[in-house]
């Protein structure tokens, strides 16, 4: 699994980031995108609807957003 950290940057940035690596895995890997910011989680959301999104708020205010490539 791959991780971005997104801890301290705000939109756009987070998704510039995960588009680059979504695009260099393969069907079935994951990327987790770790942010501190609630705007990520719902830009992430909307913003790569083909993808299985799952996620979970690991620490108050600070989530971790699994993104499976179909």
């Amino acid at each position: 699994m791959r991780t971005i950290d997104c801890l301290g940057d705000i939109c756009p940035i987070p998704i510039l980031k995960t588009k680059k690596e979504l695009k260099s895995i393969k069907p079935g890997e994951v990327v987790k995108v770790v942010t501190d910011h609630s705007c990520v989680l719902e830009s992430v959301i909307n913003n790569f609807k083909k993808y299985n999104i799952t996620y979970e708020e690991v620490i108050n205010g600070v989530w971790e957003i699994f993104i499976t490539k179909s």
